[in-house]
């Protein structure tokens, strides 16, 4: 591991103005994968600015009954929070389904948005990545891929996005609040990770002066209806090979509203807007949410080892909107 300097910031001011005047200083709080990157070489920063113990660790309630979390808001915090189980109980469905009981009470909501692709050749310095080299090729690509993404894919990298909250908040429409010494923004979440085109390297939209301060979640009445599913090899410390968050709203038998975002396939958390539209209007049944999320897979291509995503992520969104009729 490469010798770096330590800053423990008491707040956002002093983490900010440390991260703007230290070339290569990086944000470290619970939740990102960091520290083990650190400890393998992959990531070589200059300066940790620690800010594991900023004010930003509180669930509010929004005045039109939406949500505002705290960046540093634990996992398993989150999860057990009263108006998530009762409002998004696929949030809930998806923060227990990820790692194990230990580090969700050490996971933070803003660290879950920033953690690194699990791709086995992202971590073997040895092997060809773009993702951690630019420009020095893609091994997954003839490699070991069982884990690859299907969706949103390029000739430089097939890495499939691991997080399981990340999945869920693309279906509720959640924002991203983020703040550097030019201001506050705030960030879509289906807009906040970026496919890999020619530059998977760069990952999301955050600059590297910002911080992650809080995320919103809008006030959706059909997701007190919700579920996420998780597909894996096993049951508990696994990476999804295919998740589903869902939401439906089905009256007179007819889908009135529906929210749908698939996760272990994509690049990137991957909102099904495509099946969303098509399922507008139409019957609830198992004959047209087949037909909406094959339409949504169309575009999937898969290799010798992860093709059976495909097939697998259709039959497990349609089970899972089937089990929300």
């Amino acid at each position: 591991m490469r010798p770096f300097d330590y800053v423990r910031a008491p707040d956002v001011a002093t983490a900010l103005e440390a991260v703007a005047t230290r070339p290569g200083a990086k944000f470290l709080g619970g939740g990102t994968n960091l520290v083990d990157l650190i400890r393998e070489n992959v990531e070589r920063p200059g300066t940790l600015v620690d800010i594991s113990r900023l004010p930003l660790t509180e669930v509010e309630e929004l005045p039109g009954g939406g949500l505002r979390v705290g960046a540093l808001t634990r996992n398993s915090h989150l999860a057990a929070h009263p108006l998530v189980r009762q409002r998004y109980p696929m949030l809930t469905h998806a923060l227990l389904s990820g790692a194990s009981g230990q580090l969700r009470n050490m996971a933070t909501v803003g660290g879950n948005l920033l953690q690194r692709t699990r791709c086995p050749y992202f971590y073997d310095t040895e092997a060809r990545c773009n993702k951690r080299e630019p420009g020095s090729g893609c091994d997954a690509r003839e490699g070991f891929h069982r884990s690859a993404a299907v969706l949103g894919t390029s000739p430089s990298c097939i890495a499939a996005h691991p997080s399981d909250m990340c999945v869920a908040l693309a279906a509720l429409d959640a924002e991203i609040e983020a703040v550097s010494s030019r201001g506050t923004r705030r960030i879509p979440i289906t807009d906040f990770h970026r496919l890999p085109g020619d530059t998977p390297h760069v990952e999301t939209e955050l600059a590297p002066d910002e911080l992650i301060t809080a995320v919103e979640i809008p006030r959706l009445p059909m997701a007190a209806r919700s579920r996420y599913r998780k597909v894996r090899d096993r049951a508990s410390y696994a990476f999804a090979l295919v998740s589903v968050a869902a939401a439906l709203e089905v009256t007179d038998g007819v889908v009135s509203g529906v929210r749908l975002a698939l996760g272990g396939v994509g690049t990137k958390p991957w909102r099904a807007t495509t099946a969303e539209r098509l399922l507008y209007g139409e019957a609830a049944t198992p004959e047209s949410f087949a037909l909406a999320v094959q339409e949504e897979l169309a575009p999937a291509e898969g290799g010798d080892e992860n093709a059976f995503k495909i097939e697998l992520a259709r039959r497990t969104a349609v089970a899972t909107l089937r089990s929300l009729t």
